[in-house]
């Protein structure tokens, strides 16, 4: 780390394979490389063991987290490298019928330093036919995260959580200065919204947003949108990958947050406020109707 407390992030994009051991070494050939271009942080897509949507093929090749050779392998190559290494996701086993998508942040002595299970479930219908249920093989996760790097406070998250506003602000208000958005966006939908949401969850809490992404068509023929992205809290592109494998780094000055949320104080700004609804309106927030 240098002395100015800034220091480079890597987003490594991968096209993620339907085992992990291919899927291994492909996210292991990339970290190295974004570890020759001078990355302190390293961070991998969504579910970067395995792409796997058929339940029975899923549940063949799932792990525990204490069993897991790619959760092992990486904790190795972080201590190796001397870095912290955030795996965006690892599909793991959970119970007999459900799996996790889980998050890790692993420090340069090869420890976890913070896990995260992805809270909001990817269950859409997209024009044109495709169809996603993630409920169906993964048990959502209730807790948000935060976790200390050297040059500040990091906030988990992971790809769908993205469409969620209040937890980003959440984990802004809990002291995170960046905050990870790990993903395997369709196609259909990066097109649409990628870009957009990323730059405004920056914008909104005054964070640098790191966002690794699967890529381009993978054997289960489910298409991802790539295009990873470092964005700064002003909501500035500072790098950008393509829709092929790769890596991705820019150089982050912490003090950019302060300056930022001095210029716009709207993390000072909130208010509570209720609704004025004559039809009574919902008794919740952010969630679903009917669920305990």
């Amino acid at each position: 780390m240098s002395n100015d407390r800034s220091f480079t992030a890597a987003m490594v994009q991968m096209r993620t394979s339907l085992l992990p051991e291919p899927s291994l070494e492909q996210g292991t050939r990339l970290i190295r490389e974004a570890v020759a271009q001078g990355a302190e942080y390293v961070q991998t897509p969504e579910v970067s063991n395995m792409m796997q949507l058929n339940r029975t093929a899923l549940f063949e090749q799932l792990k525990s987290e204490d069993d897991d050779p790619s959760l092992k392998a990486y904790r190795a190559l972080a201590k190796e490298l001397n870095i912290h290494l955030h795996i965006g996701s690892l599909a793991l086993r959970f119970s007999a019928e459900k799996a996790v998508n889980r998050s890790f942040l692993i420090g340069p002595d090869g420890n976890v330093l913070a896990s995260y299970d992805k809270i909001h479930m990817f269950d859409i219908d997209l024009p044109g036919g495709e169809s996603y249920r993630e409920s169906a093989n993964y048990q959502p996760g209730e807790t948000a995260v935060i976790s200390d790097l050297p040059w500040g406070r990091l906030g988990l998250t992971i790809c769908y959580d993205v469409r969620f506003p209040a937890l980003y602000r959440a984990l802004a208000e809990s002291g995170a200065s960046f905050i990870s958005v790990p993903s395997a966006f369709t196609r259909k939908t990066g097109e649409a919204h990628w870009h957009t949401l990323l730059r405004a969850r920056a914008i909104e809490t005054g964070c640098f947003v790191f966002a690794a992404a699967q890529c381009g068509l993978h054997e289960n023929k489910r298409e991802t949108f790539g295009h990873s992205l470092i964005i700064d809290p002003w909501g500035e592109v500072l790098a950008e990958g393509g829709v092929e494998p790769g890596v991705i780094v820019a150089r982050i000055d912490p003090s950019r947050v302060e300056s930022v949320r001095q210029t716009i104080p709207s993390l000072q700004h909130g208010r509570r406020f209720g609704i004025a609804d004559p039809k009574g309106g919902p008794d919740y927030l952010h969630l679903v109707r009917g669920s305990a």
